[in-house]
């Protein structure tokens, strides 16, 4: 109940700084508490409180995730400058793509990305932007969407685990960089999804699920953790949160560059590509084009019919 009464201070956060939420939070903690003061000697001398305070004070992490992101809007503006985006034809047919559960949860965890991202960035950077209530607001939307997340991630990744498996194409398609760096139009090795689609998948699914487990550890820092106090490899509780808030600052850059990078290729880099999740279907030609086995795969099994698109491009050898 303890927790509970904590977890809805936390909430409750967002209008008043009570004394109450203060005292359950600051004074009436194992972590921060008594026993915080009378030990503080001991945890500051340890080897990796001296690398932490470093790492945090310097804002190390928050200047890598912003130079990271900046980097990659750079980076973006000269693909779009100079390679463009790809278009393909609206006018032949379309290929179902994706079930209405599958868009579904798509959309509860792009909406979910789209929260965490940016308000982590914006508690990295909290005291640049005042602390208080707007720090505050931005702490609890993280929480909230990551509860969302989490709720839909056991399905994402078993839905899609068995086709973002690497594949003997997959190191084509690097070598070609999914053709992305080139104007011309071409059949692609990759099947219904390509190797950066792949990448992406397991630093959001993988990536996000240990950022859940180190988000929670510090959410709820004065949580008794069985295997602390020098159970579990000699590590105490505060070694523990320290070493999940480094965890979760360096999956936290990833997971940005990463979700940019999605919204880029979607949105911007292939024209129309979008729509394929939120209406389920991809147009025939960008399918024979940039899922070339996929298309493949579904004409071996009688899914589709044979591409117009046969007569303009050249097929890729069927993979054995």
């Amino acid at each position: 109940m303890r927790k509970i009464f904590i977890l809805l201070c936390s909430f409750a956060g967002l209008f008043a700084y009570n004394e109450e939420f203060k005292k359950a939070i600051q004074y009436d903690s194992s972590v921060w508490g008594k026993a915080r003061v009378e030990n503080i000697d001991t945890y500051y001398n340890h080897p990796f409180a001296e690398w932490f305070v470093w790492l945090q004070s310097s804002g190390f992490f928050a200047n890598l995730a912003l130079f990271a992101i900046i980097a990659v809007l750079v980076a973006f503006v000269g693909h779009y400058a100079i390679v463009g985006p790809k278009s393909f034809s609206h006018d032949h047919g379309k290929v179902y793509a994706f079930n209405v559960i599958e868009r579904l949860t798509h959309a509860v965890a792009a909406l979910s990305w789209v929260i965490l991202v940016p308000t982590g960035i914006i508690m990295m950077f909290g005291e640049e932007f005042g602390g208080g209530f707007f720090v505050r607001l931005c702490k609890n939307l993280h929480g909230i969407a990551t509860i969302l997340f989490a709720i839909v991630l056991p399905y994402m990744f078993f839905k899609w685990l068995f086709r973002m498996l690497p594949a003997t194409y997959d190191a084509r398609w690097a070598i070609m960089v999914g053709g992305y760096l080139s104007k011309n139009k071409k059949p692609i090795p990759a099947g219904k999804f390509n190797l950066g689609q792949k990448a992406w998948f397991w630093v959001c699914m993988g990536g996000g699920f240990v950022m859940v487990i180190t988000g929670a550890l510090m959410y709820f820092l004065d949580t008794q953790i069985p295997v602390a106090n020098g159970a579990f490899l000699g590590m105490t509780q505060i070694d523990i949160l320290r070493l999940s808030a480094i965890i979760h600052n360096i999956l936290g850059a990833a997971c940005a560059v990463f979700l940019l990078v999605h919204i880029y290729m979607a949105v911007f880099c292939i024209k129309g590509s979008i729509h394929a999740i939120i209406n389920g279907y991809k147009e025939e030609e960008e399918v024979y084009i940039l899922h070339h086995y996929w298309y493949q795969e579904l004409l071996r099994k009688g899914k589709i019919k044979p591409s117009v698109f046969e007569k303009e491009y050249t097929n890729l050898k069927p993979v054995k």
